[in-house]
């Protein structure tokens, strides 16, 4: 298993890979958009309003509002840490 930050249009999202390349699951991210930037976080089910914040200063308080909430742990991964390099947007081959 692998926790990583990937780049999407408007900012990225922090995934959980269970099989190195394989399925990949959506955990939280951040959005940066004219009106400021956005983040949130999954929830174990439903919908939890503490997981989710708007108008952030910076982009690294976005994502550590995000990694706060450790969701990975959600999926069984407890002792997994976030890489550090944000993988790049897929493109279409």
């Amino acid at each position: 298993m692998s926790v990583y930050w990937k780049a999407v249009k408007l900012g990225e999202n922090l995934i959980l890979n269970e099989d190195n390349g394989g399925d990949e699951k959506i955990l939280g991210g951040y959005r940066d958009t004219k009106r400021g930037i956005d983040a949130y976080a999954t929830t174990g089910g439903g919908y939890d309003p503490g997981r989710s914040m708007k108008d952030f200063d910076s982009i690294e308080n976005a994502k550590a509002f995000v990694e706060h909430f450790r969701p990975w742990e959600l999926f069984g991964a407890h002792d997994e840490t976030v890489d550090s390099e944000v993988k790049p947007i897929a493109t279409a081959e």
